[in-house]
C-alpha cells in the first residue's frame, strides 16, 4: 500500500500544472501561517520577529520547491538574448514601478496592508532582513509568479491542456482574465491589474517568459529601493 501511495504521489508531482502552481502555493501557505501565528504569539515577538523569520523561511522553502521542479520548466530555457527585447523588459519594469507607487488610491485598495517597519530590529538585523527581502522580492518572487501567472494560468485559460499552448499565444479572454486575477492577488488591486496587463503585453511582444521575469524583477527591485529610502512600508 505504501509503495502504491508513493507511486500516486510521484505521478501527481509529475503533473505539469503542479510544478507551476506548487511554488506559488508554498509562498501563499506561509502567508496563511503567519496570519495564524500572529494572534497566538506574545506581541513583543509577533510585532518584531515574526515577519522577518517567516519571510526568510518562506523564500528558502520556495527556492527548494523551484529547485525540485527545475527540470520541468522548459519555458525558461532560451538559446539567445535579444537586446531589443531586453529594452522592452526594462521599460515595462520601470513603467509598472511608476504606476505602482502612484496608484495607491483608497478606492484602488483591497483589505488592510500588513505594514511592517524593519527598524524595529537592531541595525545588523535590519540590514540582514532588508537584503533578504530585496533578494526575495526582486529574484525569487518574479520567477515563481511569472511561472504561475504567465506560463500556467494565462495558457490554462486558453486550453486546460496548457502545454499545447505556445508561450505568448494571445486571446482576449486569457489577456484580461489573467490580468484581473493577478491584480486581485495584491492589496493595490488596480495597480496589480495594470501590472498584469503590462507583463502580459510584454509576453506577447517577446514570446518568452524570461523577459517577463526580468521586468517583474526590475519593478520589485526599484520598489524595494524606493521603500527603503522613503520608509513607504505599505508598498512592501
Amino acid at each position: 500500500m505504501a509503495m502504491a501511495d508513493k507511486g500516486k504521489l510521484t505521478i501527481w508531482l509529475e503533473t505539469p500544472w503542479v510544478s507551476r502552481a506548487f511554488p506559488f502555493a508554498a509562498y501563499m501557505l506561509f502567508i496563511l501561517i503567519q496570519d495564524m501565528l500572529t494572534p497566538l504569539l506574545p506581541e513583543a515577538i509577533a510585532s518584531v520577529w515574526l515577519t522577518p523569520v517567516i519571510y526568510a523561511i518562506k523564500i528558502a522553502a520556495v527556492i527548494g520547491v523551484l529547485m525540485y521542479f527545475r527540470k520541468d520548466y522548459d519555458e525558461l530555457r532560451m538559446d539567445k538574448i535579444d537586446p531589443a527585447k531586453l529594452l522592452w523588459a526594462l521599460g515595462a519594469g520601470v513603467i509598472v514601478f511608476v504606476l505602482w507607487i502612484n496608484m495607491d488610491w483608497k478606492f484602488a485598495t483591497m483589505g488592510t496592508p500588513a505594514i511592517y517597519d524593519p527598524h524595529k530590529l537592531s541595525p545588523n538585523w535590519f540590514y540582514a532582513f532588508a537584503a533578504i527581502r530585496l533578494f526575495g522580492a526582486s529574484v525569487i518572487v518574479p520567477i515563481f509568479e511569472e511561472i504561475f501567472w504567465r506560463s500556467f494560468i494565462l495558457r490554462y485559460i486558453v486550453n486546460p491542456d496548457f502545454l499545447r499552448v505556445n508561450i505568448g499565444a494571445f486571446t482576449w479572454a486569457s489577456f484580461l482574465i489573467s490580468s484581473v486575477l493577478f491584480g486581485l492577488e495584491h492589496y493595490l488591486w488596480l495597480a496589480g491589474i495594470m501590472a498584469g496587463l503590462c507583463y502580459n503585453a510584454l509576453l506577447y511582444k517577446t514570446k518568452h517568459i524570461n523577459y517577463c521575469i526580468l521586468a517583474h524583477g526590475i519593478t520589485n527591485f526599484l520598489l524595494g529601493i524606493y521603500v527603503l529610502f522613503t520608509a513607504s512600508w505599505r508598498f512592501w
